[in-house]
Order: C-alpha cells, then structure tokens, then sequence
C-alpha cells in the first residue's frame, strides 16, 4: 500500500511506512542529517533534518517521522532553516574545525552539511569535548574532540556488533562517548573491526596509519617492498577516484601500485586458494577423524578477537587456519624468499585489505611463523587511495597490467571470500570434488550467497550431508555460538565474517558504506569469479607447485609450522 504527500508543494507517492525523510530523497529533496544512516534505527539527535508538517505545532525530524497521506511538509520555511542554523552552530561548537589537518577533510558529513546549510560562521564559543587522543589500539584511532555525538558508532557497537566497546557516558551538555571506565582501547574488548570509523560521520574515529611506514620502506634502497591485495579491495577502490561502487579496477589498481614505487605485486587471492586447501582438509580431517565440530572459519580477524573476547570456551572449534593475509605473509619470508634469493630480512610485507582489524592481525605474537613478522604494514582501501593521489595517479585512466608470480595467480574461488558466504561456497566447490572424486557440475553454490545475517546450506557428499552455516555481522554471529555453547547447533562448518555484507563491508572501505552500496560490491565480486576460467581452488597451478616445491601436501607438519596458528583467551572487562 502506498500513500501520497506533498513535500514543498511536489506530489511524491511512497510505500506505507516510509520516512519523511525517504519521501524527500524520493522527490530529489536533500535533507540535512548527521546521526541518521541507513544502516541504522533513527535516534533524531542532531536535529538537522528538520521539516516542518502543515497542521503541526512543532517542527519533526524528517528521519523518524512517517509519510502519510495528504500530509503537506515544508523543508525551506523560515522556521525550518533557523532551527537547522542553530543546531548547526551548537554541534560546531563542540568540534574544533581543524579541516585542513583532518583525515576526513573532503569526506566529512559535518563540513558538508554546514556548507548546503550556507554556514559561515557561528555564535557560539568554540567548547572543547573532554578526553585526549587514544592511539593505544593497533588499528583505530579515537578523537573525542571531534564527536558531534551522532551515537552511530554506539548503535553500530551495541547493535550490530554486539560487542559495546563504546557507549555514551556523562549527562545534558557535558554528556560523551566513552569505553567502559574511561579505558584505552587496547585494554578492553573492542575487536577492531572498524565499523564505527565507517559510520562516524567525522573524524572522532579513524584508522591508525601506515602510509608513513609504508613510504619509509619503499624510499629504502635495501628494501624489498611488496604488496599483497585482498580479494574484496578491486570491488571498492575505484570509489576513491569517482568510480561507481562495484566497478572492478583489478589491473588499473595493479599498475597503480607499480607506479607508487612497490617492487612486486601479488594478490592475496592466492593465498586465499591455499586456505580453502587447508581449511577444506581439516574439515574432512573433523569429519573423519571425529574432531571438534563444527569447524568455524578463520578468516576474518575481528571475528576471532570477538570469540577470544566473549567465546573463548568455543576456541577449540575454530579452524586452525591462519588468514589469507597472514598466510601469504609467511610465504614471502620462506618460499618467496627462498625462490628470488632475497634475504627475508630485507623483503618488507605489505598488505592492501578492506580492514582495520587486518593491523591488529599484523602485530599478533603468534604471526611470525617465518622468524620475522609476516606482514610488516596493513594499508586500508582508504590509506591505498591517499598515497595514490599524493603522488597524483588517478588508477581510473591507467593502462592494465597483471600481477606479478608466483604468487599472483587465483581462482574465482579465491576472488569470492570478499562476499559473505564466499569462504563457505570455495571451501565447498573443493570439499566437494575431493571426497566425491567428481566434477561439481555448477559450482555456484547460492544458498550461502545474500546479505541476510544468518544463512544454511546442505551438501551431500558421497551420503555424508554436510549442513553449513554462513553468518555476517557479529550480532548474527553472536546467534549461532549461543546455539552452539547450548548444544543446539548441528552444523559441521560455520563461515563468520565480522562485517556486514563479509570483506566488501569491511572497516576499512571507502566511505560511505550502505547496504545498497555493499550488494553492488558483492554482485561484481560474483561477476568477477564467473569471469574466471579456473573457479576453483585445488585448481590453481600456482598453489600445486608450491605443494610440491614447499609444503608436501595439505596440513603436512611444515603447512602446520607456516600457515597455522593458535588463539588465546581474552578478557571482556577492562584491564588494570
């Protein structure tokens, strides 16, 4: 059922149920706003979205406020603009306006609602929000000077995460966002996704940067400086330079990366193929041997600190894979190194991910299999993008260029781990062939495919019916570990994946992200793996040779030494 509405005299028609705010976007209206994002419940905090409805005393914000029929709305009147203004000018004098220092200058929703507004200026004293800069955690960084209290990054904590690292604290005009305790990062249960730097629509929350780090090594001649590119990134960059979301800049990016001075450029896909090959192996391992069931993925590692933090006593039924990122780490110390004759003390690891908690993973104890640290800097898509405009190279107008070997050769298998379900549907198109010792006649496995948060699939293999589960978002995954700590879950393999959408809705993405925005990125990942001519992991030549040359076979001892791992548990309550 639809209804009908008049927004500054427009006739506009939308679905029952819908917002002031949808029906203006409907009829090209732009309205204000800053707590709002689609992503999330309304809260209406910062009153900017203001409209006012003939017949009605007071003026309602367009987020929460439903479309009805016959309802008459005014977005331009004299009282509307005025209580914009002075919510406007009271948000702005709580935030210092330091733009040209900020790492969101040019992307800040504050700056740019301001300037549609036409402020210029502000009547009120500049009122500094309390708690210094917190630089205590690997991978985010927190500026509570900036917050304009939005509370998006404390809906998106609580609820899609369900991990509340953050909440509000504090009352009336003195009221902030805070950890529990007033606690540095590093000291409580934040699992570094970096879901609330995707929603703050300033700069209260960012990144930790490894630009400096990474310039620093490829200026050093003694270095060898190479870079590694996660599966979901050729999906996103090309939102930096204007491209639509979902455009595939796979070879422009690759070129890209050439020109900013990296020595070779190798693709994490390959690594990924390896992991469905180790993955896929301890799972007919548990399936055979009686092992721990059900096998949970390891892939993502904003889901492994948040089973450390809050189900530690399900650990042992996380696989023992090392991720993707990690695992192409400990090759380009070893095998790498070994084949170039490149001292791996001289070979410097970077890698281009989709995430933060990706810098977190970096810096763990347990990721130096190689007798160095694995991956020496992590590069969001984001921090990808400004050391590419610093030196002025646009990768839309590039020429494209192929990665470099051996460890630059994939599936499409390997490209699919940037959708949530992807490392469940790879893991299966192998699992399959392996035990069957058959041809998987369609290897698009669409009931672990979509962006609900918890999905189910059943294979047969060879009268063994293996039942999957797929879940993003850890709110969703939080459902499946309580179904498994009661003892209700029967499962044998579970793919979690911390951000919503899995890798292609990662923290560390170009901003914003929707969910309109993620399912673009996922439909040209599945585009991307149809174009491949090799769809399946055991497949990849690359990755036979190295069983040959290196590893022996799948989960050899010297597999186990270098692709492997162990987790530990981790505390919920903030450390003294």
């Amino acid at each position: 059922m639809n209804v009908t509405l008049k927004i500054n005299g427009q006739s506009v028609t939308v679905p029952e149920g819908s917002t002031v705010l949808q029906a203006a976007e409907k009829a090209n209206i732009h309205i204000p706003r800053l707590c709002y994002h689609p992503d999330l419940p309304p809260v209406s905090a910062c009153r900017l979205c203001v409209v006012e409805i003939k017949g009605d005393r007071l003026l309602r914000t367009a987020c929460s406020w439903k479309a009805r029929d016959g309802m008459e709305v005014d977005t331009k009147s004299y009282a509307v603009r005025e209580s914009r203004k002075m919510a406007m000018e009271l948000l702005l004098s709580r935030h210092p306006m330091k733009c040209t220092e900020c790492v969101r200058n040019g992307s800040c929703e504050l700056r740019e609602a301001a300037d549609q507004m036409g402020l210029r200026g502000n009547s009120f004293e500049y009122h500094e929000r309390k708690g210094g800069i917190d630089t205590s955690s690997p991978s985010i960084v927190r500026d509570p000077s900036k917050c304009i209290l939005c509370r998006r990054c404390v809906q998106t904590c609580e609820l899609v995460q369900s991990v509340s690292a953050i909440g509000l604290e504090g009352r009336g005009y003195e009221v902030w966002v805070d950890t529990p305790f007033g606690k540095d990062i590093d000291t409580i249960a934040c699992v570094a996704c970096g879901q609330c730097i995707d929603r703050c629509p300033v700069a209260a929350l960012y990144e930790k940067s490894h630009v400096e780090r990474v310039w620093e090594a490829i200026d050093d001649p003694s270095k060898h400086v190479i870079i590694q590119t996660a599966p979901a990134v050729r999906a996103s960059i090309g939102e930096d330079f204007g491209l639509e979301p979902g455009a595939i800049s796979t070879k422009q990016m690759v070129t890209a990366l050439r020109r900013l001075g990296f020595d070779k450029v190798f693709d994490t896909n390959f690594t990924a193929d390896l992991t469905i090959l180790e993955e896929g192996h301890e799972l007919l391992g548990r399936l055979q041997n009686g092992g721990k069931l059900p096998l949970l993925t390891s892939c993502s590692p904003g889901w492994i600190n948040f089973i450390e933090h809050f189900y530690p006593q399900l650990l042992p039924h996380v696989s023992s894979c090392k991720s993707p990122q990690q695992m192409f780490g400990a090759l380009a110390k070893t095998y790498y190194a070994e084949k170039t004759g490149i001292d791996p003390k001289d070979i410097y690891c970077v890698s281009l991910m989709p995430c933060t908690a990706k810098k977190y993973e970096a810096e763990r104890s347990e990721m130096s299999a190689s007798g160095y640290q694995d991956v020496d800097a992590v590069l969001t898509t984001r921090e990808a993008a400004v050391m590419l405009k610093q030196i002025g190279i646009d990768i839309v107008n590039l020429p494209e260029e192929e990665y470099d070997n051996p460890l630059g050769v994939s599936t499409g298998a390997a490209v699919i781990f940037g959708n949530t379900g992807g490392v469940m549907e790879a893991a299966l198109r192998t699992v399959y062939e392996v035990v069957t010792e058959s041809a998987l006649d369609n290897v698009e496995i669409s009931a672990v495919r979509g962006m609900d948060g918890v999905r189910e699939a059943e294979v047969d293999l060879n009268g063994t019916k293996v039942k999957a589960a797929v879940a993003n978002g850890l709110a969703n995954a939080r459902t499946l570990l309580d179904k498994i700590a009661s003892g209700e879950a029967d499962y044998h393999f579970i793919e979690i994946m911390a951000c919503p959408g899995g890798c292609i809705g990662g923290g560390g993405q170009p901003i914003p992200t929707s969910l309109d925005i993620r399912q673009k990125r996922a439909n040209a990942i599945y585009e991307e793996d149809r174009n491949y001519e090799l769809r399946k992991s055991h497949d990849n030549p690359f990755v036979q040779k190295l069983y040959e040359e290196f590893l022996g076979k799948p989960n050899s001892h010297k597999a186990h030494e270098l692709l492997h791992t162990h987790y530990t548990t981790k505390s919920v309550y903030p450390e003294e």
